[in-house]
């Protein structure tokens, strides 16, 4: 009996690794096609925004290096989807499953090790997300920094916004060095603000500034907002405009919630909502002071001196109250709860896919690898379709940000299983 048992689980051993051996190989061969395609996008991107610019190439090999984990982070999961569907497939196509289960072998022995596959590049593709991916985007911030210096026009694109500190510069069609249309909106060092529009722009360096642009033809609107508002005009042939460096490194060198680590985004998050919170319960209190005395204008009716300001505190009150809740439902702080919950949903979403997949390559009765791979691309699209729509509704509609990224993988997870309890029954 001693023997049966020892070859028992020596047999079971020797299943396990063999498992994990086909489940990881075609994760492999699975991973080089999504990094493939992640990578080339990214490339495009690079050669949209700086390649065009003649900046050199070993920079922008570096700059590519740099965004390799944000690739990683994302083909990891899918990878695990596809490579799962692929190995399940082929083995129950060559009637590997049917043997095993003749063997008197449950459904757990093939869960097991894939299990174990998922919860290992879940954890690998967390970390590409949550520690590489960070200290890649400062190493890419420090080399387009610069960059800047020994080539701005790379800043500069067709059709874009571009804000730096307290300048807004909206350009038109960008070419090499000239620009056709550009639109400036700035506030000065004593407070006026500024709407300078030019017919064409040329950027020029200057060593104390970073951007020194030439406008033609420039008409410039100033206003002040003292006692009373005050508005000056101004038509130039030539003007000249500069944009100070520290202005461009404030705006390109903070970076958001998706480049940071989730630690760090927790405690924005928490920080935000404190400030939030406090401002909020400043526009209540203006809300409950004015309802107050709204309240005792109404009850002392016409006869009131203050009767004429009824409508002005109605006014305040809706105002407040309207503000108040705006501040509660802020959209920057959407935005850093969505991304703090997706830094989890997408790299542990390769666990929820294992609970698919297997069962779902269980189903294959031939060409299992090539059904795998197929129905894998299909189930990866219509995952990111949830998440992109996910993430469109809670930042604009307001949803709940932890549902809106992790629904999908909650989806997955409860299809598997009821597909799984589906394929046991058969």
């Amino acid at each position: 009996m001693t023997g049966y048992i020892r070859r028992r689980s020596g047999s079971t051993n020797t299943l396990f690794l063999y498992i994990c051996k086909e489940a990881a190989f075609s994760f492999f061969v699975a991973f080089l096609f999504f990094f493939f395609i992640f990578f080339i996008n990214q490339l495009l991107l690079m050669a949209e925004e700086i390649l065009s610019k003649r900046v050199p190439f070993t920079q922008v090999s570096l700059l590519i290096l740099y965004s390799l984990p944000a690739i990683v982070a994302m083909a990891a999961p899918f990878a695990a989807l596809v490579g799962i569907l692929m190995a399940i497939g082929r083995m129950n196509t060559d009637n590997e499953i049917l043997l095993i289960r003749l063997s008197g072998l449950s459904y757990s022995t093939i869960f097991l090790p894939l299990i174990i596959l998922g919860i290992l590049i879940s954890f690998i593709s967390f970390f590409a997300n949550d520690v590489l991916l960070p200290a890649g985007t400062l190493e890419f911030g420090k080399l387009y920094r610069k960059l800047l210096f020994s080539s701005p026009a790379i800043e500069l694109e067709s059709n874009s916004v571009k804000r730096f500190k307290d300048t807004v510069l909206i350009t038109g069609e960008v070419f090499d060095k000239s620009i056709d249309k550009l639109l400036i909106l700035d506030r000065t060092t004593s407070g006026e603000r500024r709407v300078i529009l030019a017919d064409k722009a040329t950027l020029e360096n200057e060593l104390n500034s970073l951007l020194s642009l030439k406008l033609d033809n420039a008409f410039i609107h100033t206003s002040t907002e003292n006692t009373r508002m005050n508005y000056d005009y101004a038509l130039s042939g030539q003007l000249r405009y500069a944009l100070l460096q520290s202005d461009i490194m404030q705006a390109i060198s903070s970076p958001g919630p998706r480049e940071m680590a989730s630690k760090d985004v927790a405690k924005e998050i928490k920080n935000k909502t404190v400030d939030l919170k406090k401002n909020a319960a400043i526009r209540m209190q203006r809300a409950y002071k004015a309802a107050a005395e709204l309240e005792l204008i109404l009850r002392n009716g016409q006869a009131s001196m203050d009767w004429n300001k009824k409508q002005t505190n109605l006014d305040l009150l809706q105002r407040e109250k309207y503000s108040s809740y705006e501040i509660l439902n802020d959209r920057t702080l959407r935005v850093y709860k969505l991304e703090y919950y997706k830094k989890f949903s997408i790299p542990f979403g390769a666990l929820s896919f294992v609970f698919l997949a297997t069962p779902l390559g269980l189903f294959a009765k031939k060409s299992g690898q090539t059904v795998g791979f197929a129905l894998g691309l299909i189930i990866a699209v219509l995952y990111w379709a949830l998440l992109i729509g996910g993430q469109t509704l809670g930042v604009r509609l307001g949803y709940s940000p932890f549902w809106a990224m992790w629904l999908p993988n909650i989806s997955i997870f409860f299809i598997g299983l009821a597909l799984t309890f589906w394929r046991l029954k058969r």
